[in-house]
């Protein structure tokens, strides 16, 4: 069985009250996760990748995002880190019953976002990520 990663989105935005208490915690959380550090900011607001992150005036967003693991010590890394970050445990590293092999964490950001690193065991990848080069 195949599956696809970076098809649906553009990207996701989170609306947070304390950008600084964000990026501070989303920094360290790529970190351990192995994903580079290089953000892309302005004013109220910075994104890696697929998340943005702006500076919330009236509302915060609640969602639950889930970060792809190489393997199960990055899902502890990650769990460590966050917490060291300011995050909240939302859910210890282990197997979780969502299907054979699903391997997560999950912490509470500084806005209340569920964050979740998992590893779905050996898979191999088409390509490290989708590069996408304007025309």
């Amino acid at each position: 069985m195949q599956f696809h990663r970076g098809r649906l989105f553009v990207h996701v935005h989170l609306r947070v009250a304390d950008l600084e208490a964000s990026k501070r915690f989303y920094l360290v959380v790529f970190k351990a996760l192995g994903l580079p550090d290089v953000l892309q900011e302005g004013p109220g607001f910075f994104y890696a990748d697929e998340l943005f992150v702006g500076q919330a005036t009236d509302y915060t967003s609640r969602v639950h995002l889930a970060f792809q693991a190489r393997d199960q010590e990055t899902v502890h890394g990650f769990h460590k880190a966050a917490l060291a970050a300011g995050g909240r445990d939302n859910g210890a590293p282990g197997e979780r019953s969502y299907h054979p092999g699903y391997y997560g964490a999950f912490v509470l950001d500084p806005d209340g976002n569920n964050i979740e690193a998992v590893f779905h065991g050996p898979s191999q990848r088409s390509a490290p990520s989708v590069v996408v080069t304007p025309k």
